[in-house]
């Protein structure tokens, strides 16, 4: 028998790419040409079937957001598809693998690299399409409420803005370790929507005051986790509707970033406040929490326990109808960009 050679995939030179020239609204989305990456040694190279759209987004195609320095100045945070090349140094893969991966930036495009610890394999029961909007909320939710807020079982949990991609996969992840979950949306469509990804408690805070419930609901006593999207004027309502050794998550300050706090409240109950943003934290911080979600929660994707939340998929040529979406915030889940039409 002859020796067996390994796959070759060719790979063009130029590669399509969406870009905001100039930065500001969704209409100045349009494609453009780049040089296709090559992978550095523990890096691949990811020919990409879709790319996930996230809030970061939206600032950074508005030049507002700080895009970290060894970021591509290519948007899009999370990515599937598959290995077409390989740097000497990765050992986890093979060329021709379907993967999806967290990224530092450069999604919207054909071609992107990722450092190899910074790739999943597609989970059992997933679409190639669909696991692209997985790794950006789900190593987000995870690492911030599951293993920062150490969210235990029986727990009561609040989220805002539960038909978001974060929204559902907090939601999910919650329930699945035991927790009671409180979600909010705007909506009586929404509010539907986050009973159905499995909320014990969905309010809708257009009609109802989210904190007379949660105190109502947990007895006088609070919730245990809140997880903030919000900030400015939650804040202090948010201190004050938490439970003797609550903790508070900020992973946005959509609403402001300043506000005005009653620090009594921090002191008598033993309140914990922290923030986090995923896309800074170092390659070998980012490698732990993906492989945390191969061991922990690929299997809920395996058991149907979670299933993906996509509302759309855009080809990169209706980039600009995708962003304008989800600025709307109409959407329920994720919208995912694919480089042709399906």
């Amino acid at each position: 028998m002859g020796k067996i050679l390994p796959m070759v995939i060719s790979i063009p030179e130029m590669m399509t790419i969406v870009e905001a020239i100039p930065p500001g609204p969704p209409e100045n989305l349009s494609l453009s040409l780049r040089p296709t990456p090559k992978p550095q040694a523990s890096e691949v190279l990811i020919k990409v079937t879709a790319a996930g759209i996230n809030g970061a987004d939206l600032r950074e195609r508005e030049g507002k957001y700080p895009v970290p320095e060894s970021a591509p100045n290519i948007m899009g945070l999370e990515v599937s598809g598959t290995v077409v090349a390989l740097g000497p140094e990765c050992h986890r893969f093979k060329i021709g693998d379907e993967v999806c991966a967290l990224l530092i930036g450069g999604g919207y495009a054909e071609y992107v690299v990722a450092p190899e610890g910074q790739c999943l394999s597609k989970p059992t029961g997933v679409s190639l399409v669909d696991s692209a909007g997985i790794p950006e909320v789900f190593c987000t939710a995870w690492s911030n409420v599951i293993r920062t807020c150490k969210l235990n079982r029986n727990e009561t949990l609040l989220v805002h803005g539960g038909t978001s991609g974060l929204g559902h996969a907090t939601i999910k992840l919650a329930k699945a370790f035991g927790a009671k979950v409180f979600a909010t949306a705007r909506t009586k469509e929404k509010c539907t929507a986050m009973k159905r990804f499995g909320a014990d408690l969905a309010i809708n805070y257009a009609e109802e005051n989210i904190w007379d419930i949660c105190r109502e609901k947990t007895g006088g006593k609070g919730v245990d986790v809140i997880v903030d999207i919000i900030g400015g004027d939650y804040l202090p309502r948010e201190v004050e509707s938490l439970a003797f050794g609550g903790r508070l998550m900020i992973l946005n300050l959509q609403g402001g970033a300043k506000a005005s706090i009653d620090f009594s409240n921090v002191h008598s109950k033993h309140l914990t406040i922290t923030g986090s943003r995923l896309r800074p934290r170092s390659i070998s911080e980012k490698t732990a929490i993906c492989r945390d979600l191969e061991q922990n929660v690929w299997p809920l994707f395996a058991s149907g326990a979670i299933i993906p939340e996509t509302f759309a998929v855009f080809p990169f040529a209706k980039a600009s109808a995708a962003h304008s979406i989800m600025e709307s915030s109409d959407h329920i889940g994720k919208i995912l960009l694919i480089p042709n039409e399906r």
